[in-house]
């Protein structure tokens, strides 16, 4: 079993940043697949950004793509999302998520075996 714990988020004005870090525990994360999601009140459940598992590949949503960079380490077994010049559009509930089963990215979320608690992100005007 994967357990997946993040971290990072937090209240920041319009054009800051944040970094999150995801830690996955029970197994190393050089074999996992891992994605970032987000959810706002009212929404579904949407894509941001993946990387593969050496952290050679990397997806991401339109709506982010150069302003949000996903990394890894895996001698740390960290993976985050650094966000940068951050809108009030970006503000929700933040997941990270792992894929255990393929080493193909996803920007499904059913393709992903675990998730976490979620962190939450608000960008003030």
């Amino acid at each position: 079993q994967v357990q997946l714990v993040e971290s990072g988020g937090g209240l920041v004005q319009a054009g800051g940043s944040l970094r999150l870090s995801c830690t996955p525990s029970g197994r190393a994360s050089g074999t996992l697949v891992m994605g970032w999601f987000r959810q706002a009140p009212g929404k579904e459940r949407e894509f941001e950004a993946a990387t593969s598992r050496s952290g050679s590949s990397t997806d991401y949503a339109d709506s982010v793509k150069g302003r949000f960079t996903i990394s890894r380490d895996n001698v740390k077994n960290t993976v985050y999302l650094q966000m940068n010049s951050l809108k009030p559009e970006d503000t929700a509930d933040y997941y990270c998520a792992a894929r255990s089963g393929s080493p193909y990215l996803s920007r499904n979320p059913i393709a992903y075996d675990y998730w976490g608690q979620g962190t939450q992100v608000t960008v003030s005007s």
